[in-house]
């Protein structure tokens, strides 16, 4: 009886298993570690203090700096009044007095069809407090079959690109990208470390569009507003204030 026992509980705890990793797998059998969810990332752990914080509005005239290839054709940059009706309010108090009354829009005037990209990229790199979880961005795409995607760099300076979408949309729409967490601490992208930790883990560095090359005629219009980030603060709310800091 004993013997019985002891077999069917195993078996059931094999199982549990087998369900609790089929439940972490994606649709096409990856993890969340590859394939993050942008809705759930960060929900799965007690000791976090999650914030939305706003990385830039697009309110300051010549940080945000357009480029393409002189071969694709003109492109251009400047900003313009207005923002999108749709917009939820940052709860964020300290940030409540920000101005927020300008569009960032880029004009790219293409001398014919081909596969070519253009690049949107911030003076300095622009540091985000904590672990960031998602990044969000409003976007106006004209309804054309270009991709956006966010350019990084993570805490050891590597640089990544992280695709955040298509822009076949008419109108404004708030697109999210998750960051995907690193599997050990030293692959992937790194956000923190032991060693220094109240470095900011992770940098914007811009956006970079992909055109699609049956698109990419004539003169192509992108409007950018509201980059914010979901960031884990945990460690810095925490923190003693008599601690010291390791930045000597």
């Amino acid at each position: 009886m004993k013997k019985i026992c002891f077999a069917f509980l195993a078996t059931a705890i094999v199982t549990s298993g087998v369900v609790f990793a089929q439940a972490q797998a994606g649709s096409n059998g990856n993890t969340s570690i590859s394939d993050p969810d942008a809705s759930s990332i960060g929900n799965d752990s007690t000791r976090e203090a999650l914030r939305e914080v706003s990385v830039d509005r697009f309110e300051r005239e010549g940080f945000w700096n357009v480029h393409a290839s002189p071969d694709y054709g003109i492109i251009t940059g400047r900003l313009f009044d207005g923002s999108p009706d749709a917009k939820e309010p940052l709860n964020d108090a300290g940030n409540q007095e920000m101005q927020d009354t300008h569009v960032l829009g880029v004009k790219m005037e293409f001398f014919k069809r081909g596969v070519n990209s253009f690049f949107v990229k911030a003076a300095r790199p622009i540091p985000i407090e904590g672990v960031t979880k998602t990044v969000s961005v409003w976007a106006c795409g004209r309804n054309m079959s270009h991709e956006l995607w966010l350019l990084v760099q993570d805490y050891n300076g590597n640089n990544f690109e992280l695709w955040m979408g298509g822009l076949d949309f008419s109108g404004w729409k708030k697109i999210t990208v998750a960051i995907p967490p690193t599997p050990d601490g030293e692959h992937g992208i790194v956000q923190q470390s032991v060693y220094h930790g109240d470095k900011p883990g992770l940098r914007i560095l811009g956006f970079r569009v992909d055109c699609a090359p049956m698109e990419a005629q004539g003169s192509y219009f992108l409007y950018l507003d509201d980059l914010r980030a979901v960031t884990d603060l945990y460690d810095m709310e925490n923190k003693d204030e008599d601690d010291m800091m390791d930045n000597w």
